[in-house]
């Protein structure tokens, strides 16, 4: 398992309101924090709704404009690499179109990745995977670059590739079963 070098529950990083064209943070979140926004009410509807549109370019468009997001990637004063204030040691993978169970499984039975928070996706089809990340070994780029092939090779498993980006947009719905580390919400 990696070790955390630094305490996960700690990491801070940015929240921008709907729509995604919207680039200046709201909110300084931790996990504990997107853990409760998710399974609270705050994109229930949104989410509801975004999974009965059949179409994918209407479907994208909803969600662009009616999701919340979240670079967990750090502290951003603008949404764009450039624009890191504060890095929080987490990466966030995004696996589409695959089968939700058999990835959550994947990803919290493989010892090699450290996962924080595990959650379906806004479309329901797909799974976002917040790990930890030693930033202290290398940079981000090379960290995503390294778990994505390693998935890649041992399992078959397809992380999107634009994840790469540290600014990377993270969606949040409405999601019951989420999985959170128990050291961050042990409830």
């Amino acid at each position: 398992m990696l070790e955390n070098f630094k305490k996960t529950e700690d990491a801070l990083f940015s929240f921008f309101k709907a729509p995604v064209t919207n680039k200046y943070p709201s909110l300084v979140m931790t996990l504990k924090d997107v853990f409760c926004y998710i399974t609270g009410m705050d994109a229930r509807e949104q989410t509801l709704a975004l999974r009965k549109i059949q179409d994918k370019k209407k479907a994208r468009d909803f969600k662009a404009r009616n999701f919340g997001y979240a670079t967990f990637a750090g502290v951003f004063s603008y949404d764009s690499d450039d624009r890191l204030v504060k890095p929080s040691g987490l990466m966030c993978l995004d696996f589409d179109h695959i089968d939700v169970s058999r990835v959550k499984q994947i990803l919290l039975n493989d010892p090699s990745i450290d996962v924080q928070l595990l959650f379906t996706s806004p479309s329901g089809d797909g799974v976002k995977a917040v790990v930890s990340i030693d930033l202290k070994k290398c940079d981000y780029r090379t960290w995503f670059r390294g778990i994505r092939n390693y998935l890649l090779v041992r399992y078959h498993l397809e992380a999107d590739p634009s994840g790469i980006n540290v600014s990377r947009a993270c969606f949040l719905p409405h999601d019951m079963k989420v999985y959170v580390n128990p050291d961050i919400c042990p409830f």
